[in-house]
């Protein structure tokens, strides 16, 4: 049985453009399974497994917020450290707007639109993190290092768990 190949997407033509080396993980998407059904079909902790959330400031600006699969964002503590009144999700189709991916397959790299990015502090202690590759059911291993490098995000600290 010959295994699937990965998918060319945005977010990989960005990895290979910024020379990031990452593995690439297929696995059978669920609808609202999100990082639980990714972490057990790769078989890695759920949190290594970053979302890319898309969030919106009082002005209606978008941002990213990098966040382990197991905890939620404190949008107040959020709001608090970046200088914002308020930090609030975005609708699935505004985010899709601002990324170009569908939501469920949302990637930081190669978004349509230039967004600030936010990464949780405690992230940056992993070896390895698996990240949505710009398609549902599809994951990018990336060592964080990486990460930060090529999507110079700030680190804030507001993950509840």
């Amino acid at each position: 049985m010959k295994s699937e190949h990965a998918p060319e997407t945005p977010a990989t033509k960005f990895l290979r453009q910024h020379g990031i080396a990452h593995s690439t993980h297929l696995y059978e998407y669920e609808e609202h399974g999100g990082t639980r059904v990714s972490a057990r079909e790769l078989n890695v902790d759920e949190h290594a497994v970053v979302k890319t959330l898309v969030m919106e400031d009082e002005a209606a600006k978008p941002l990213i917020v990098l966040m382990h699969g197991d905890c939620k964002v404190s949008t107040k503590e959020l709001a608090r450290q970046i200088g914002c009144k308020r930090v609030e999700p975005c609708k699935p189709e505004v985010a899709n707007r601002h990324t170009g991916f569908l939501v469920g397959g949302t990637s930081p790299f190669g978004t349509k639109k230039k967004m600030p990015v936010y990464i949780e502090k405690t992230i940056l202690d992993l070896p390895l993190i698996y990240i949505n590759g710009g398609r549902r059911g599809f994951l990018v291993g990336v060592h964080p290092h990486d990460l930060m490098r090529a999507l110079a995000p700030k680190v804030v600290e507001a993950a509840l768990k």
